[in-house]
């Protein structure tokens, strides 16, 4: 949560708090450590009432309405059906993300060897690249 502020800035809050508060500070942090505390025993709570009116064991984080509806209202063959029709387009464009990987590891691969080629005294052929397949040709 405060990942992004450095120590100079830690500090600068925690004098600025102690400027507000005064002498209530330590009050004031025990009152909010009271409330944080409150609101992870409700959520308990609430978690448990749900668990035993519904009769499955739930967590808090399977609160979230999509994935209380997978875990607890979808069955394994409904989840698939859905799933189905996305099935061939992701693996069409795993596969395309893949040829394109590969063809930019060849490019790569044959600038490099260009490069070296280069630096020493003979040049060496390098293997053309693979002739560019266009979209118009793939379908």
């Amino acid at each position: 949560m405060l990942d992004n502020l450095n120590w100079w800035e830690i500090g600068a809050l925690l004098l600025l708090a102690l400027l507000i508060f005064g002498d209530r500070l330590p009050n004031v942090i025990n009152d909010a450590l009271r409330m944080v505390r409150n609101l992870r025993n409700m959520a308990r709570n609430a978690t448990s009432d749900l668990s035993r009116e519904l009769g499955t064991d739930i967590q808090l984080e399977d609160l979230h309405p999509k994935a209380f509806i997978r875990k607890h209202l979808l069955s394994e063959e409904d989840e698939q059906a859905i799933r189905k029709p996305l099935q061939g387009v992701y693996d069409n464009l795993r596969a395309d993300v893949t040829g394109v990987h590969n063809e930019l590891k060849d490019v790569a691969d044959a600038a490099d060897l260009r490069s070296n080629g280069r630096s020493s005294t003979a040049t060496s052929s390098a293997p053309a690249p693979s002739p560019r397949v266009s979209y118009d040709d793939a379908t």
